[in-house]
């Protein structure tokens, strides 16, 4: 039967449905529709925390669905929403969470709140954005706009706006025009797991712009401490959080914000200083309900006392990997892992030397998708040591072989 469905960076005239579709998930894997089990590596794309079908936010979802499934967070609140916000304020430190559903519209937020901000304290002519190399912020518009990879930007020149990119933070901070500057801390994921070095990050530990830290893919555990930038001391006027809030279960974002930033926008409303930005979605609280329970479970699992067991074995487990002649460089931050490949002399096959390792890994129990030639592993935070050790075992037998 034909499809209908036409999925996101995927090459349709070549994609098979009968190899890539999945029908169930339990715990750290996946079972596709002929039957097969694979181990999650990848934690569907950076998002699955606590495991696939986690008992205790399914029950949250379930219990809230019953109750409120959706009310407009357009001029109305709800108690999930008013609940996960407090939570958020109180783990990362920052004070208000506005919500939205996926990644790149918590980054636009940040950006339109940026720029609304300049307007309101009086310095307009603040409305330039700066941004590391080889960042990634996503795909709509503003998010585009302060990236730096050229394969995700190239076709859509015409709508992006200008922006600077520097690796000398320093020296850019000192124009008078820049609105914010938007940072990953730590890991670029989509750079392959690029590791910026911490340096990098000292000049920004006190600025006259706007901080953005953009934790989408690095926060809750995944680099080790609950939010990468704890570990640069940073203190970020707005923080955008997304993927694993809700444990990977449902759509959900947050750019949470200081009383600094929050406070500009307060006024009467025909003074039109609200913040001009929403969406449909936005607090929904089945969202809410499985966020505030992935929360919970960090605490009752102890799911960071465990990270830090999964990063003492897998620094170990990654040792072979990384004097392979195949491999370039092994990256890792916590449990974010890039394997660099090197393909084999005369490499001519229709696909890449990544595509083909991330092909026999699936054959060989484990899903992942390459970054060029970097294999990713970045597993559920709830996975085993063996499941690491097997992911590594499978990856040395194929690039040996």
């Amino acid at each position: 039967m034909a499809s209908h469905l036409w999925l996101p960076f995927t090459q349709m005239a070549e994609f098979d449905a009968g190899e890539r579709t999945f029908v169930a998930g339990a715990g750290t894997t996946l079972t596709d529709i002929r039957g097969r089990t694979v181990f999650d590596a990848i934690s569907s794309v950076w998002v699955t925390i606590h495991g696939h079908g986690h008992p205790a936010i399914v029950d949250a979802i379930a219990t809230q669905a019953s109750r409120l499934d959706h009310a407009t967070a357009l001029g109305a609140s709800n108690p999930v929403a008013e609940e996960l916000a407090s939570r958020l304020a109180a783990v990362t430190g920052l004070d208000y969470a506005f919500f939205a559903s996926d990644g790149a519209s918590a980054i636009e937020a940040a950006m339109k709140m940026s720029l609304q901000y300049w307007r309101h304290v009086g310095e307009p002519k603040r409305s330039t954005f700066v941004h590391l190399r080889a960042s990634y912020h996503g795909d709509t518009v503003a998010a585009m706009s302060v990236s730096d990879i050229a394969v995700f930007k190239r076709e859509f020149g015409a709508v992006c706006f200008e922006s600077i990119v520097s690796d000398d933070l320093a020296m850019v901070l000192a124009r008078d025009d820049v609105a914010a500057v938007i940072v990953e801390p730590i890991v670029q994921a989509a750079a392959g797991m690029r590791i910026v070095p911490r340096t990098a990050y000292a000049a920004l530990r006190s600025i006259r712009p706007l901080l953005i830290v953009d934790e989408i893919a690095t926060g809750f555990g995944r680099t080790g401490t609950m939010f990468a930038f704890e570990q640069l001391e940073l203190a970020p006027d707005l923080l955008c959080v997304g993927k694993g809030i809700t444990g990977g279960t449902l759509a959900l974002s947050a750019t949470l914000a200081t009383t600094r930033v929050y406070d500009a926008f307060l006024g009467r409303t025909n003074d039109l200083r609200h913040f001009f930005h929403g969406h449909s979605y936005a607090a929904n609280p089945i969202a809410c309900a499985a966020a505030i329970a992935t929360l919970d479970l960090f605490v009752s699992e102890r799911t960071m006392a465990h990270v830090a067991e999964l990063e003492r074995h897998l620094s170990r487990a990654l040792t072979p990997l990384a004097s392979h002649p195949r491999v370039r460089e092994v990256r890792r931050a916590g449990l974010m892992c890039g394997i660099e490949l090197l393909p084999p002399p005369a490499w001519d096959a229709p696909v890449s030397y990544g595509r083909h390792v991330a092909s026999e890994l699936y054959d060989r129990g484990h899903f992942t998708r390459p970054i060029g030639e970097t294999i990713q592993l970045v597993p559920p935070l709830s996975s085993k040591t063996h499941e690491l050790d097997s992911f590594t075992t499978e990856l040395l037998a194929t690039i040996s072989a």
